[in-house]
């Protein structure tokens, strides 16, 4: 008999999970739709969510306590900004509670949400939505499976 293989370097690992806050509110879960699947250390996952997984094989079932800072981090302060109201465009909807998106000085997108509206002021928090919280991780490992890199190929003639 061979033994399984399990969940780490060079392996896709397709699963379903759930994320949960620790009151037991569910902010994510495939249990209900389509698995999801990703090549270990890709970086698809963040490291505490991936470690958590270090080992499993299939059919293996896991909860898993992953603290803030080892999720999507400390809720940082400095991370909430004010614009004008006439910053935005024009028929905007601006309420708290939008999610609104801007663009970073490389060009990438950055996502906030507006916390507040105040006189002429619209407070944008662009910290993610789960930073500072503690959270419950919990899984279903449906499938490991080696995955090698694609190496070049040389022709020699």
């Amino acid at each position: 008999m061979t033994d399984q293989l399990r969940a780490g370097p060079d392996t896709r690992v397709t699963l379903h999970f759930a994320v949960r806050l620790m009151d037991g509110t569910e902010m994510d879960s495939t249990f209900s739709g389509q698995p999801a699947s990703f090549v270990w250390g890709d970086e698809s996952l963040l490291p505490g969510f991936e470690r958590a997984l270090l080992g499993l094989k299939a059919g293996d079932k896991r909860s898993v306590y992953i603290e803030a800072d080892k999720g999507f981090g400390a809720y940082n302060p400095d991370n909430i900004q004010q614009f004008r109201q006439d910053e935005f465009a024009e028929g905007m909807t601006l309420e708290a509670g939008v999610v609104v998106s801007f663009r970073d000085a490389s060009g990438a997108e950055l996502p906030g949400v507006i916390s507040q509206i105040e006189d002429n002021w619209v407070t944008v928090d662009f910290n993610h939505p789960l930073a500072g919280r503690d959270l419950t991780f919990e899984v279903e490992i449906l499938t490991v499976e080696r995955d090698v890199p694609e190496q070049p190929v040389t022709i020699r003639l």
